[in-house]
């Protein structure tokens, strides 16, 4: 039976036929990895009164700091696209906006945050053009023009098919994202426009989308359970689960990935089925703006701004003055418990927002013994410091960030090589 999600968010009011295809695309992505599940996990929870939870990390990129610290994390994730392409991987995506100072200084003027899934924005490239380009004029407060959108030999994209308008507006705006079809259209990985790397319209990286949403939560909810010295079936714990197969370590070593596995995990383990609730999405959840100061006191509140959602069910934020607004956002201070610093870019914004999807929950049923997925007992606890990800991904980017910006070289602590 097909599914039945409303738009992500309740942002928009879809045509029926629209909305249609964006369920599909959710139908496609679960069909490809339902032999994955368990009898723990359905797209759509069966059961009206299921709890709705909200399951929630932080979204800040987790990986730069664990291998290194975290000013070396602010610098390589604040590092325009390149830092967003390499680290924004916890399903939350930032862009600064910069404009000049009255003295012709280009100075950062607020962080644009976005939660939004691609694959949403691919399916109203390929039918519904115009409804595109009155959500981005929206969004961004001016139109685009659909060169922007769809690539500089799309002077307008409704002649073409839908399958034309979705291999156009992925070269230009989404990159492959690992989509089969797009990857043999000659999509690459990278998008070679501009328009969302300027500006955070939806997420980009290839591991923020729909596919590994649906994936990380499946994967999760099975009754993972270890055996006591007593005999006793308890609870897996988070190395237990990422350690039953090859390079899952790695998944261990993100907010988003444990925090979503084992939310699935422990619901399953007391018998509940685990589902996605309506409308399907990735969501802001909170944003502590109490730790940052504006002149000594609260920053206005005409500079918090959420959107792309309703009900509580917020895709967007934007934070910092607005553009006839004379302050810029490093007047901003930002204050953890001793640490007092000046507001420089978005990962000191992200590290106080908390995203997640909503996840509906029946009630708890008895677990047969045979369901439980019994496994061994973690060797030692996953060194995330020695992932690889340290070695191949992000000391590689900070060598290249000290080598851009003439700083010295990598970190002597940087480890890699194993998990």
């Amino acid at each position: 039976m097909p599914s039945s999600f409303s738009a992500p968010g309740l942002a928009d009011d879809l045509p029926d036929d629209v909305l249609d295809h964006w369920n599909r695309a959710i139908d496609a992505e679960f069909a490809r990895l339902e032999s994955l599940g368990s009898a723990y996990f359905t797209l759509e929870p069966a059961d009206p009164t299921a709890e709705r939870v909200a399951v929630t990390w932080f979204g800040a990129p987790a990986e730069p700091e664990f291998c290194f610290d975290r000013a070396t994390a602010a610098q390589l994730s604040d590092w325009g696209v390149r830092g967003r392409r390499a680290l924004h991987n916890e399903y939350c995506e930032y862009a600064v906006v910069t404009a000049p100072d009255s003295q012709g200084r280009l100075r950062p003027k607020r962080v644009q945050v976005t939660t939004e899934l691609p694959e949403y924005y691919q399916v109203l490239a390929e039918q519904a053009p115009d409804l595109l380009r009155e959500i981005v004029t929206d969004t961004l407060g001016t139109e685009p023009r659909w060169q922007e959108l769809y690539g500089p030999s799309v002077a307008d994209p409704k002649p073409l098919s839908p399958k034309q308008r979705r291999v156009a507006f992925a070269r230009q705006l989404a990159g492959h994202g690992s989509h089969g079809d797009l990857v043999g259209a000659g999509v690459p990985a990278a998008p070679t426009g501009s328009l969302n790397a300027v500006n955070a319209l939806f997420m980009a990286h290839p591991i923020n989308g729909l596919d590994d949403l649906i994936y990380i939560v499946m994967f999760g909810a099975k009754p993972y359970a270890r055996r006591t010295a007593a005999g006793v079936l308890e609870r897996a714990g988070r190395d237990q689960i990422f350690r039953q197969e090859s390079g899952l370590e790695a998944l261990a070593c993100r907010h988003a990935d444990p925090a979503a596995a084992l939310a699935a995990a422990g619901a399953a383990f007391d018998g509940r089925t685990v589902s996605f609730a309506d409308p399907l999405g990735m969501y802001i959840h909170q944003f502590t703006s109490e730790v940052f100061l504006f002149e000594g006191g609260p920053v206005p509140d005409a500079w918090i701004r959420l959107g792309r959602g309703r009900q509580g069910l917020h895709q967007r934020l934007e934070f910092g003055p607005a553009d006839d607004d004379p302050h810029f956002l490093d007047e901003i201070t930002v204050v953890e418990g001793a640490l007092e610093e000046p507001l420089t870019g978005g990962y000191q914004v992200v590290r106080q927002v908390q995203v997640g999807p909503v996840v509906a929950i029946s009630g708890p049923t008895t677990v047969p013994p045979a369901d439980f997925v019994e496994l061994p007992d973690s060797p030692g606890p996953i060194r995330c410091r020695e992932a690889s990800v340290c070695s191949d991904t992000v000391g590689p980017l900070k060598a290249a960030f000290d080598a851009e910006s003439g700083q010295p070289g990598p970190v002597g602590g940087l480890r890699g090589g194993g998990r």
